[in-house]
């Protein structure tokens, strides 16, 4: 049985009977109101409908461009025309939502609006909830650069590798090559506020009062070389957790006389870190390995390849791998271009309200004490095309 949490008088706050159509259609557009500000990584994809009586998936739809027309008309020959080329794309939805119960006795003590005031922040945490769904798929492109494209992996970025000019511009370019479409004019960036601040610090950047677009996006905050920056603190990190609940790294305790794919580690950990270490990645001197098993008793971890000798000497230091060097954090600024992913929309029944009212639970509230509200959705994205859009990696001089 999951737990209710009911909200009882002791918060403040009120409710009221929410009885008809119209005032249910006032609470889902309040609902959507505050959550689609927050859903940033959808603001530029392909929109599609979420599909009634159709199962589980989704279509997005991708015209292609025609090749060039460039052999010459013979003289009144007509030549034979194109069909319209569309890729199709399927991608599977999935259904989020969560709620708040209210108890009769703050429905009927309290000063406020309680179902209004519950609706704003459950569409605050729906918006960042959807929005992070999106994100986690659209980061999973295959097209990234690291930095400037002066290292060649997450692992390699350092302190140094901070975004810069000459990132933007390696970027655009290659959005430029791949035939990237721009967004109304401009290609569009989302960018974390750390990485924002060190672009900002250059020369060439253009504030928003600068250029004055007439469609500014929200959190727009400036442009560089045809690429208009979006910043947001929800922007994909990559980040190194700590290996086990007492340690962020372990040590090699004795080196390899040959390649292994097991290493033994000074540090003891416990069973659950054992199990909880398998599927991580690890940086181990230069390169990167996917723990496939571990174990506490042994102290000893084992990889998916064999360990290079040269990494695996006496004390050398085991790092998260999924982030930079030494696990430091890694952002992403997402490079983007038209019809680049597309996601699903949250009208039309993507996202909508759950109002339950006293009573309405039946024999499971025998004396009207509970009513809930409540929001829930259906979810997903998908990468379109690869060369519309470029994740580039970097470091930030600020740090969380």
């Amino acid at each position: 049985m999951a737990e209710l949490n009911t909200n009882t008088t002791i918060q403040e706050g009120a409710g009221q009977e929410i009885n008809s159509v119209e005032m249910k259609e006032y609470y889902d557009n309040e609902l959507i109101k505050n959550a689609e500000p927050l859903m940033v990584h959808d603001r530029f994809g392909q929109k599609r409908s979420i599909p009634k009586g159709s199962g589980k998936t989704i279509e997005f739809r991708k015209l292609n461009p025609f090749p060039k027309a460039d052999k010459a008309l013979s003289e009144g020959v007509t030549p034979d025309g194109k069909k319209l080329d569309w890729s199709k794309l399927s991608a599977t939805v999935n259904q989020y939502g969560d709620y708040v119960t209210v108890s009769d006795m703050l429905d009927l003590t309290a000063i406020d609006n309680n179902i209004l005031e519950a609706t704003v922040i459950l569409g605050d945490q729906a918006g960042r909830t959807l929005d992070t769904v999106t994100r986690e798929i659209i980061n999973g492109g295959t097209n990234v650069q690291y930095a400037d494209g002066s290292v060649n992996a997450r692992h390699e970025l350092d302190e140094t590798h901070i975004m810069t000019v000459a990132a933007v511009k390696k970027a655009v370019n290659t959005l430029k090559k791949g035939l990237a479409k721009k967004i109304d004019g401009d290609y569009v960036a989302i960018i974390h506020s750390n990485v924002a601040y060190d672009l900002m610090n250059d020369s060439e950047w253009q504030n928003v009062k600068d250029y004055n677009p007439k469609n500014w996006y929200e959190g727009e905050i400036g442009r560089i070389f045809g690429c208009r920056f979006i910043e947001t603190t929800e922007a994909k990190v990559f980040k190194g957790e700590d290996l086990t609940s007492a340690f962020r790294n372990l040590t090699v305790k004795t080196a390899l006389s040959s390649a292994s794919k097991t290493v033994s580690v000074s540090e003891a950990f416990s069973a659950e870190d054992a199990e909880k270490l398998v599927g991580r990645k690890l940086l181990i001197g230069q390169n990167t390995y996917t723990v496939t098993a571990a174990s506490n008793t042994a102290q000893t971890i084992t990889v998916d390849e064999n360990i290079a000798v040269a990494d695996a000497i006496a004390n050398a230091k085991i790092y998260p791998g999924e982030a930079g060097k030494e696990g430091m954090d890694v952002y992403s600024t997402l490079f983007i271009g038209a019809d680049a992913y597309g996601v699903s929309e949250v009208e039309g029944g993507g996202l909508k309200t759950i109002i339950k009212q006293l009573g309405s639970a039946g024999s499971g509230d025998p004396l009207d004490q509970r009513a809930t509200v409540g929001w829930k959705a259906v979810k997903t994205a998908a990468i379109l095309s690869e060369p519309f859009m470029v994740r580039v990696e970097t470091a930030s001089t600020l740090k969380d």
